[in-house]
């Protein structure tokens, strides 16, 4: 009774646009599940350590559910928008022996902290759901002894987007696929170099673009050979209390989450300056001074800068400065980074 009650409440507390959204959801559900379509698991990178794992996954419904390596085909962007998300479906999770439930929320997602002991590298858990083929997903576990982490933006940080521009971030998203998207010069040869440095150390990828596009941003990393890690990405739309959702909400709250999970790890910020990476790292910085090792930033090219809004600055110069009581890294590229990295204990 307490349940049907909470239930209740939350239901009456959406917005308005949430419950609208609700609403077109249920009814193509029913008619995709009326011609056929099947449930379909995707399951994300997750990430954990001695005891536990935050896993994440989504179960949406497809016309016809493609074998693994069609999935690794490029894709062009729209294709990842075309599924129908599966509410409340029942979804199991084993890791190790022990097997956890749990139960998508309303746009499909599941994203949780089941317990269970996993060895320190890369492992996996099961996911299972009625009606849908099991699938593994990875899970970075990081080694309780580990002191150090790299955090990294996305867009403009390792692959050129442009997102501030709303209509080349549509074209982006909705009709590129991942091999005509661009790699910052220089930066995945960075974080090998700090990854050797630091044997074991983790990496995450943290962004504002929408979990559909996860498929696509995992094949680019990894073809232009940036070291494995987990996504840490946003779902578009309403949300229970507004419109639409805060990216610089998303960015600060996952930031600190990560420093309360690991509390003993202090953490390299890279970004870049055509957003709001600085304002975020430096608020954060501010706040946790003891889970930042540094902020590396990523100067865009004064063409990249006048079309993402941002004030063009010196773009051919490698600086680090002073601020918050932490050092800040500036250059163009991962070769200008790495030049004033390499001499500090981060290295």
């Amino acid at each position: 009774m307490a349940a049907d009650s909470a239930g209740a409440l939350s239901e009456v507390r959406l917005h308005r646009a949430a419950r609208i959204e609700d609403a077109v959801h249920e009814i193509i559900e029913r008619r995709l599940r009326q011609r056929g379509w099947q449930p379909v698991i995707t399951a994300y990178t997750g990430y954990g350590a001695s005891g536990w794992a935050r896993v994440m996954a989504r179960v949406v419904l497809t016309r016809h559910p493609q074998p693994r390596k069609k999935q690794l085909e490029k894709l062009r962007g729209w294709r990842s928008f075309t599924t129908s998300p599966v509410n409340h479906a029942r979804v199991q999770i084993q890791v190790g022996d022990k097997i956890h439930e749990t139960y998508t929320d309303r746009s499909g997602y599941v994203d949780c902290r089941v317990e269970g002991e996993l060895d320190p590298g890369w492992s996996s858990v099961r996911l299972t759901a009625e009606g849908a083929e099991p699938v593994e997903a990875p899970i970075r576990v990081v080694d309780p002894d580990m002191k150090f982490g790299l955090i990294s933006d996305i867009d403009d940080t390792v692959m050129v987007t442009a997102l501030p521009r709303p209509l080349l971030a549509a074209w982006n998203t909705f009709v590129l696929d991942e091999h005509a998207r661009m790699a910052v010069p220089g930066m995945a040869v960075l974080y090998e170099r700090l990854v050797a440095a630091n044997a074991g150390a983790p990496v995450f990828y943290l962004s504002t673009g929408a979990w559909n596009v996860a498929p696509t941003l995992t094949r680019f990393l990894s073809r232009h050979l940036y070291p494995a890690g987990p996504l840490l990405l946003t779902d578009w739309g309403p949300t229970t209390d507004r419109w639409f959702r805060s990216g610089q909400e998303h960015k600060l709250n996952t930031l600190r989450r990560l420093a309360s999970e690991f509390p003993d790890i202090r953490w390299l910020l890279i970004g870049d300056d055509g957003q709001h990476d600085q304002e975020i790292y430096s608020e954060f910085a501010r706040a946790h001074p003891e889970n930042v090792a540094a902020v590396a930033i990523r100067r865009l090219s004064p063409t990249q800068a006048v079309l993402a809004g941002a004030v063009p600055g010196p773009s051919n110069s490698a600086e680090a400065v002073g601020s918050g009581g932490k050092t800040w890294f500036a250059a163009p590229d991962g070769a200008g980074l790495w030049s004033l990295l390499r001499d500090t204990d981060i290295v």
